[in-house]
């Protein structure tokens, strides 16, 4: 298992790093899968709109992108994930940067382990996930 957090154009801001890593296997351990090779890029705005530009297609700012490379029951990717949008969101929804940060980050897991939400059923069920999750690292 090997979780790696990488900042890009921003400084480091995942505190308790181990306590993470331990969340993030525990929440695969629970339905079912082993952690992989998962890479956390932490960027600005712009960053991660180039790479929704270049590989999706997509001309927006989101909060997270997720290359999914699992195998079978071992979840593995590379989850890029805009600063910026997290800050925004948390201050948007009045939430702590930090327990914003934290959903999203487990948003990726969550894609990695098959949810999805593109359609709104999906996205409830998504949300009620995160919420699960979120509690257990408490």
């Amino acid at each position: 298992m090997a979780i790696s957090f990488n900042f890009i154009e921003t400084k480091d801001v995942v505190s308790q790093k181990n306590k993470v890593k331990s969340w993030i296997k525990s929440v695969a351990e629970k339905r079912g899968f082993k952690v992989g090779e998962i890479s956390y890029i932490f960027c600005c705005d712009d960053y991660l709109l180039d790479i929704n530009k270049t590989y999706l297609k997509h001309d927006f700012y989101t909060d997270i992108i997720t290359f999914d490379y699992t195998d079978a029951k071992k979840i593995s990717g590379d989850l890029y994930i805009s600063i910026d949008r997290v800050r925004d969101n948390a201050q948007e929804l009045n939430l702590g940067f930090e327990q914003e940060l934290h959903r999203v980050i487990i948003h990726g897991v969550l894609h990695l382990l098959g949810l999805k939400d593109k359609t709104e059923e999906e996205a409830k069920e998504m949300r009620k996930a995160e919420e699960e999750c979120l509690k257990s690292l408490m």
